[in-house]
C-alpha cells in the first residue's frame, strides 16, 4: 500500500498532493502545529498511544498561539480512518481550525536501529528549534541537522546550545545512564516536552529508578557510559557513536539498563 491517502478538513481524500491557497500562513510561514503518535493495538486509545497527551500538546499550543481550536470530534474520526492504513500518524493542526493528518510506516530498519545503535553528529548551535517547547510547523533546523548527519554518514543529529550544552536530536529526546542513575536534558535548557520523555520518566519513577534532569555539559556527556534518543514512534534507540569536529566519543549501545526504558513499550 501507498501512503496517497490523507485526511484534510473533515474529509478522506485520495492523492499525494494537497492544495492550499498560496496566502495560506500555514505555507507561507509554516503556522501550523503537529503532533506525531504510533497507534499501538490498533488501538487510539491503547495506553502506549497515549491519544489524550497528544491532543493536550496540541490544544496547549493552539491556546498559546491564540488559535482557533479544531474540531476535536473530527480530528479523532480523521485519525481513526487513517489509522486503519498506517500504524503512524501525523495530526497536523492549522491557525484556523483545519485538520491534516497523514499516515507512514514503521522505518523498516527501525528493529536493527534499537538493537544495535546509531551514530550521530553534533549540529552547529545555529540550528536549535525556534519555540522550541512547541511543534510547529517550522521544523527547518531539525531538517537540516539531519540532513547535514546523514551527508556525513550519521543517522542523527544532536542540537546543542550556544554554550555547547546537548539538548536533544533532531526528533526526540536524549538520555543517558551513569552512576546508577538515568540523566535527561531539562526543559529549562530549551527541549520539546516530548510525549514519550514523559512517559519514560513517569514510568522510571514508578520503578524507583533514579531520573536526573540536569543540562548535558561536556564534563557530563563525557562521563555517561550509554545514552539513547526517545520519541513516541521509534520508541528508544542507543547511540553508540557521536562524530564531534574534535573526535569521536563512543558508548555502549547494548548497556543492560536500556531494558529499564524498553520495558515500558512491552506493557
Amino acid at each position: 500500500m501507498t501512503n496517497d491517502i490523507f485526511w484534510y478538513s473533515g474529509h478522506l481524500i485520495k492523492s499525494q498532493t494537497l492544495e492550499l491557497n498560496i496566502n495560506d500562513p500555514g505555507l507561507l510561514y509554516g503556522a501550523t502545529v503537529f503532533t506525531t503518535l504510533r497507534v499501538y493495538n490498533n488501538s487510539l486509545d491503547s495506553s502506549l498511544t497515549n491519544w489524550p497527551a497528544h491532543c493536550d500538546r496540541l490544544f496547549s499550543s493552539l491556546k498559546f498561539f491564540d488559535w482557533q481550536q479544531p474540531d476535536w470530534n473530527r480530528v479523532r474520526q480523521g485519525a481513526e480512518t487513517i489509522s486503519l492504513h498506517f500504524p503512524v500518524l501525523r495530526i497536523t493542526l492549522f491557525a484556523d481550525g483545519r485538520e491534516w493528518i497523514i499516515g507512514r510506516f514503521l522505518p523498516e530498519d527501525l528493529p536493527q536501529k534499537q538493537r544495535h545503535g546509531v551514530t550521530c553528529t553534533i549540529a552547529q548551535s545555529e540550528l536549535y528549534r525556534p519555540l522550541p517547547t512547541h511543534k510547529t510547523g517550522n521544523y527547518l533546523s531539525a531538517w537540516l541537522a539531519k540532513n547535514s548527519a546523514h551527508n556525513l554518514d550519521a543517522q542523527e543529529a544532536i542540537l546543542v546550545n550556544n554554550a555547547g550544552n546537548w539538548l536533544e536530536t533532531s526528533t526526540g529526546n536524549l538520555w543517558g545512564w551513569r552512576d546508577g542513575s538515568w540523566w535527561t536534558p531539562p526543559l529549562l535548557e530549551g527541549i520539546l516536552p516530548g510525549i514519550a520523555r514523559s512517559q519514560i520518566i513517569n514510568w522510571l519513577q514508578l520503578k524507583q529508578q533514579s531520573v536526573q534532569e540536569e543540562p548535558w555539559t561536556i564534563g557530563l556527556v563525557n562521563s555517561l557510559e550509554a545514552i539513547a534518543y526517545t520519541n513516541s514512534v521509534v520508541e528508544i534507540i542507543p547511540i553508540h557513536t557521536v562524530k564531534q569536529p574534535t573526535g569521536s566519543l563512543q558508548y555502549n549501545p547494548y548497556h543492560p539498563n536500556f531494558q529499564q526504558i524498553r520495558a515500558l513499550f512491552l506493557t
